[in-house]
Order: structure tokens, then sequence, then C-alpha cells
């Protein structure tokens, strides 16, 4: 079967953009429907690199809301869990990413809005002990400033991760993505409601792959 050029596993890998995707994916990136390029070439691809990375102890995701991303299922692709402040600013930020209002801003918001609904949604003390938990002794004014270094960790973290986008030093835009943190609401009456819950909670926790060292195998498909 021809799958839009690819007959086998090897053309795949012999398609000069597989490199940076295989990497991107396997350092725990998301490629959505955004990044033309890199999101064609899976959707063709997928058939043939699904048994590849069964092979590294992966699933392959193809989201319904148009994004690719892989799944350990062991080791050997190393693994991660997203801290705490990258947890619940994933929760706020895709309850903000299902507001109509962000919606028709193009899903651009501000560093600021999204801070704001976190500390309202968690409340700021309880926010500020989550991301200090070995810190509680200290002067209030710094653990608030160790605070926001966190949460600005977080963003460039997420971002790194193919969450968002950091436009400039105040303004993100919301990818698909962040669909994931909302996963455990999906197909609920009332979603938002949901997340909002699950985000006072800080229930949600993704496990993303982590870096590998190991080189994809060529010829065949496993």
């Amino acid at each position: 079967m021809i799958d839009h050029g690819y007959e086998r596993l090897e053309d795949v890998i012999q398609d000069s953009i597989f490199p940076e995707v295989d990497l991107a994916l396997r350092a725990g990136q998301h490629v959505d429907s955004e990044d033309t390029d890199r999101y064609a070439f899976l959707v063709a691809a997928q058939r043939l690199l699904e048994p590849l990375y069964l092979r590294y102890g992966a699933d392959l995701i193809h989201s319904p809301d148009r994004f690719f991303f892989l799944v350990p299922r062991g080791d050997r692709l190393g693994r991660r869990h997203l801290s705490t402040g990258e947890m619940l600013l994933g929760q706020v930020l895709a309850l903000m990413y299902l507001d109509p209002a962000t919606v028709q801003a193009a899903g651009v918001i501000s560093r600021a809005q999204a801070m704001e609904l976190l500390a309202n949604l968690v409340g700021e003390q309880r926010l500020v002990a989550a991301l200090n938990p070995r810190r509680r002794r200290r002067h209030e004014h710094v653990s608030q400033e160790l605070a926001r270094q966190e949460l600005d960790r977080a963003l460039r973290s997420l971002a790194a991760l193919g969450f968002i986008e950091l436009l400039d030093d105040e303004k993100v835009r919301l990818r698909s993505p962040l669909m994931r943190f909302a996963e455990p609401v999906r197909g609920l009456a009332d979603p938002s409601a949901a997340l909002q819950r699950l985000a006072r909670r800080g229930l949600v926790d993704l496990l993303e792959p982590g870096p590998s060292e190991e080189p994809p195998e060529e010829g065949g498909e496993g």
C-alpha cells in the first residue's frame, strides 16, 4: 500500500524532515496542524511510524484535535512528570483555550490574564505554597517572587513542549495541544466547569517522554 509516496519505513526515514520531527517527538514536543510541514509529514507517515515507536516503547498518538505526540509505555525513551507549576498553568490555559472570548482573539491572551485566573481558581496563598513546597518559612514577598519565577519557567516549558507560543514578554498564543489538559473532562456536559474544579484541586498529570539517545532503526516496518 502506498501512503502518499511512502511505501516503506526506510522511505520515511530518508525524508529530510524526519530527523527534526523525530527529535521533537522524543523530546516531548507536540506537533499540531499549525506546524504545517511537520504535521503533514506525520499524517502521511503515521501508518509506518507507529510500529517504529512501539519498538521503542511509545505510542504515537494523533489527537482528534489535530496534533501528534508520543506517550511512553516504559522507560526506553525516558519519561518525566510535569511540575506542579506546569500542570496548574496548563489546566488554566486549557480553560482559557475553551473560552469563546479567546477564540475571538485568535487564541492570544496576556500572561497577566493567565496568572490572574490561576490565582483566582487556586487561591493566592495556596498557589504560592504549592509552588514553594520546601520554602514555606521564607518571607512572604520572597515566596511570592519565587512563585512568579516558577510560573515563568512553567510558561517557557509549556512553550518548548508545543502547548503554547510565546509571542513577546506579555502575550501568549494558545495552541490545540492544550486540550490534553482537558482530556479528563472531555465529553462532559460542562467541561469548562469540570476543568475549573480540576484546576482548583491540581489533579491533572501528563506523562511526557524525555530525551532518547537511541537512534531509529532503518529498513523494515518492525
